[in-house]
C-alpha cells in the first residue's frame, strides 16, 4: 500500500465507521498526544528511563501506527496529497543530505 492508498482507505474509513472528521484543531491535539505516548515507550524501552511493568506490554507498532493514521487524517482534512508531499520531501533531502551525513563526525 503506498500513502495515497493509506489516504483513501482512511478516508473510506471515516466515512464509514467515525461518522466524520474530528476538527483540524482536535486531530492535532490527538497526533500530540499519540507522539506522546511513542515518547514514553521510546524512552522508556529504549533511553535511560526505567520501564514501567505497566509499559512492558505496550506495542509500539500500534502507537506509531496511531501517529500514522492521524497524520493521514489531517492530510486528507486540509487537501494534501501526502505520496506527493513525502516523494518532493525525499527528493530534497536526497540533493541536500547526500553529502552532508557521510561528512559528519559524530556519525562515523
Amino acid at each position: 500500500m503506498n500513502i495515497q492508498d493509506a489516504q483513501r482507505a482512511v478516508d473510506d474509513w471515516i466515512k464509514n465507521h467515525g461518522v466524520r472528521y474530528f476538527n483540524e484543531l482536535t486531530n492535532m491535539a490527538q497526533l500530540t498526544e499519540e507522539v506522546g505516548e511513542v515518547a514514553r515507550i521510546i524512552a522508556r524501552r529504549y533511553g535511560e528511563q526505567s520501564e514501567k511493568e505497566s509499559d512492558k506490554n505496550k506495542d509500539l507498532g500500534e502507537e506509531l501506527a496511531d501517529v500514522l493514521f492521524v497524520v493521514l487524517c489531517l492530510a486528507n482534512q486540509t487537501g494534501i496529497n501526502l505520496q506527493e508531499a513525502f516523494d518532493k520531501k525525499l527528493d530534497i533531502k536526497t540533493k541536500r543530505d547526500h553529502n552532508r551525513h557521510h561528512n559528519n563526525e559524530k556519525l562515523k
